[in-house]
């Protein structure tokens, strides 16, 4: 498969890895937006959100439940963080492999920014 999470969760590709367990990995983004910025991904490939099936819930719960940890972890819970999970091209998502983006050390303004 030529997906480039999948070609890092192989250790194919190097990347700054900072969680891992067996359905999830996290590493931070080559291309910060925020002081912290990771990206969680399931070690299972799925292409999009519009690809998730019932059976999968509990590895999407799984992703949300390790993005609190981290900001947790990383010291940034309590202020506040975001977190964002992009589908298709028009809504941003440029690897095809569902990720969510744990962004946090700064405040964020809605919608951009």
């Amino acid at each position: 498969m030529d997906c480039l999470f999948c070609k890092i969760i192989d250790r194919e590709i190097p990347a700054d890895i900072v969680y891992e367990d067996d359905a999830v990995l996290a590493f931070n983004d080559i291309n910060p937006q925020a002081p912290s910025h990771l990206l969680i991904v399931p070690k299972l490939h799925i292409a999009t959100l519009n690809d998730i099936e019932e059976g999968d819930l509990a590895l999407v719960g799984r992703l949300q439940y390790t993005a609190a940890r981290l900001a947790a972890e990383k010291g940034f819970a309590e202020a506040g963080y975001r977190v964002v999970m992009n589908c298709n091209d028009q809504g941003g998502q440029t690897v095809y492999h569902i990720h969510m983006h744990l962004m946090g050390g700064r405040r964020f303004t809605w919608p951009a920014g």
